[in-house]
């Protein structure tokens, strides 16, 4: 895969936020992990959510983001508010 909108989850809009993000290929994002580019994502004043969250991971993991256990999206979640300071 060389293109980020060729990773599930990963639509239009969401692909220009994460070259918007300085994200350009599917390596770069797998290299920085669901967390960092949704940090990464917030900085540039881009809404991150949970559906989000979810989807960058399982763009990550080749998956669709609702095949990812809810136990392992909350973990993400909280994981990036403890990051992100909300």
């Amino acid at each position: 895969m060389s293109e980020l909108g060729d990773m599930p989850n990963l639509g239009k809009v969401v692909v220009e936020q994460l070259e918007r993000a300085g994200i350009r290929t599917p390596d770069e994002l797998r290299a920085l992990g669901s967390v960092e580019a949704a940090l990464r994502l917030s900085a540039t004043g881009i809404d991150v959510c949970v559906s989000k969250l979810s989807a960058l991971e399982g763009a990550i993991r080749g998956v669709r983001w609702h095949a990812i256990p809810a136990h392992e999206r909350a973990a993400l979640i909280s994981e990036f508010d403890a990051r992100s300071g909300a």
